[in-house]
């Protein structure tokens, strides 16, 4: 697993990217969206994905840990929408939370 990454907010291209030293090893895609189904301001994943050069090395949970922990300083709520965001907090039930209640059984986190 790499010693030295950096997750940022790249919001121009609507999405997190995990970089190695100079090099964006992987992205998260997300939508920014206010008030839609009464949930507040949310943040839809979409997408993510680790470039096969990284593979295997942990990224994409790290990346995912970071945007989640971004989403929960900045008070928005998660739409799990890309399936290894939404697998990932089923594995990490103290995420959760970040879920609004009545959205969880649609992605199977109830």
């Amino acid at each position: 697993m790499p010693d030295q990454f950096d997750v940022t907010d790249v919001p121009e291209r609507h999405r997190y990217e995990i970089r190695v030293g100079d090099q964006v090893a992987g992205f998260a895609e997300y939508a920014l969206r206010s008030d839609r189904h009464g949930d507040g301001e949310t943040i839809a994943f979409i997408h993510t994905e680790v470039d096969d050069a990284f593979a295997g090395q942990g990224l994409a949970g790290r990346l995912a840990r970071a945007a989640l922990d971004d989403a929960r300083a900045r008070k928005l709520a998660v739409l799990p929408f890309c399936p290894f965001i939404r697998g990932w907090i089923a594995k990490h039930p103290d995420y959760v939370d970040l879920v609004p209640t009545g959205r969880r059984e649609q992605f199977d986190l109830a």
